[in-house]
């Protein structure tokens, strides 16, 4: 994986923390609602990964996945991606929304990168 500055690294892995907090939340929630949680699952599911494979490349950690499900994850992160930058695109510059959404748009790519230098 290319260099990338301590920094990013701890925002990077900071945002998809937070995002799979986020997602924990809003699976619990819908779930007893007993609402349709299959696309949560999914996102919740991939983030974890993502994050893992994050963590794996910046910190050594443990990280073991088949394929499959690295391939599942990238899609799902991919899929996320559009609608983080449609949300830039409607943000004042400067605002906390949008730099939030900036740091999570790079984790997401970020991992992303990671996790498809696990498939080589």
């Amino acid at each position: 994986m290319r260099t990338i500055s301590k920094d990013i690294q701890e925002l990077s892995i900071k945002s998809l923390e937070s995002t799979f907090n986020k997602l924990s939340n809003a699976y619990k929630s819908t779930s007893e609602k007993g609402s349709n949680t299959t696309l949560i699952k999914k996102r919740l599911d991939a983030v974890k990964i993502g994050l893992e494979s994050l963590n794996e490349t910046w910190n050594g950690t443990n990280f073991r996945y088949e394929n499959d499900d690295l391939l599942r994850s990238i899609d799902v992160l991919q899929g996320i991606i559009p609608s983080i930058e449609k949300q830039l695109i409607k943000e004042n510059g400067g605002s906390s929304q949008k730099t939030l959404n900036e740091r999570r748009l790079t984790a997401l790519k970020l991992a992303i990168e990671s996790l498809e230098e696990h498939l080589i």
